[in-house]
């Protein structure tokens, strides 16, 4: 993670301008030697690994391709690179989206549910993704995913790059989304991913009363060999850990907020059932739909630590308004 305080940045399109002044005060504090004006990229390149700033791969990278400079006082990195129409096919659709945005009545435009911005700077993007929408596409050419959204979301502020999903939620979960926003960002929060250091927090609405207050559900998960969609606990699966707290108990269901220690493929819905406590609308894991046609969670809260200054980020979620809804129904029950 890059101190923000010792390397102050500008942005000159698509390059990442450093003072050298600042770099050599982090120098003669790392014990490396001062650069001199004028250093040919590859010394540069060396220079910047010494100090130990970088990632080696992101550097080598730059400097095969050219994007390393210096200019004067000032290093030049090429770190924030538009999208390739010709390659990049969500690119396209996000430029086709915003002339559709561009066309729609405003009686149209507010009657559609979009996802929202929740955070969003040079480095990252905080995406508030609605149920019903995917993260991703999962044919050829689909339309109205999050990665559409976020990508239109950089398009409408005059930023052409292409945001990467550092993680996923179900389709019918709804919360925040994580994007890395060039290729720097990418190798700091998939390594945090990794480490497990990206917290993320759910809330959802289970069918019956939990016994008591708070528990922890360590049950390895693993494919359904008798059905494609569905997960299942198994002790030949992945190992995977889920913490719970009780919110409020209802006479027929609880509000639990929850949190993942590790991200398995629908991992909440699957502990839920394995204890006898499957989501509301979540009829995959045997659940009931009689109120609600898809489960019942929600993301929260997401925190982590910022790819370039390092800095705590907590990020927060509003309440659904169709998850309001379910829950105070559950409450009048």
């Amino acid at each position: 993670m890059i101190d923000s305080n010792m390397l102050n940045y500008e942005r000159s399109g698509e390059w990442l301008c450093l003072s050298v002044n600042a770099l050599t005060s982090h120098a003669a504090h790392a014990g490396v030697r001062q650069i001199e004006a004028g250093s040919h990229p590859h010394h540069v390149r060396q220079w910047l690994l010494a100090l130990g700033l970088f990632p080696e791969r992101y550097l080598n990278r730059l400097f095969s391709v050219g994007g390393i400079q210096m200019d004067g006082e000032t290093i030049r990195l090429r770190t924030f690179i538009p999208a390739d129409p010709a390659k990049d096919a969500v690119y396209r659709m996000a430029l086709q989206q915003r002339e559709e945005v561009q066309a729609e009545t405003k009686a149209t435009r507010s009657s559609k549910v979009r996802a929202q911005i929740l955070h969003q700077d040079d480095w990252c993007l905080v995406m508030d993704k609605p149920a019903g929408m995917p993260v991703h596409p999962n044919a050829l050419g689909q339309r109205g995913t999050l990665d559409e959204a976020a990508t239109l979301a950089g398009i409408e502020q005059g930023d052409h790059q292409l945001p990467k999903h550092i993680h996923r939620l179900d389709d019918d979960t709804a919360g925040p989304v994580l994007y890395a926003r060039n290729e720097l960002a990418q190798l700091h929060l998939d390594e945090a991913m990794r480490e497990k250091s990206i917290g993320r927090q759910y809330v959802a609405i289970v069918q019956g009363v939990l016994r008591g207050r708070n528990g922890t559900v360590d049950a390895p998960i693993g494919k359904d060999r008798h059905h494609r969609a569905r997960r299942r606990v198994t002790p030949s699966g992945d190992h995977a850990v889920t913490h719970y707290e009780v919110i409020t108990s209802y006479r027929r269901a609880t509000l639990v907020r929850l949190w993942l220690e590790t991200g398995r493929t629908h991992q909440i819905r699957v502990h839920m059932s394995h204890l006898g406590h499957p989501l509301v609308g979540d009829t995959l894991y045997g659940g009931s739909d009689a109120i609600l046609h898809h489960q019942a969670l929600r993301g929260e809260q997401l925190t982590f630590t910022h790819p370039w200054s390092g800095k705590e980020m907590t990020v927060h979620a509003d309440e659904p308004e169709w998850f309001r809804e379910v829950r105070e129904r559950y409450a009048s029950l």
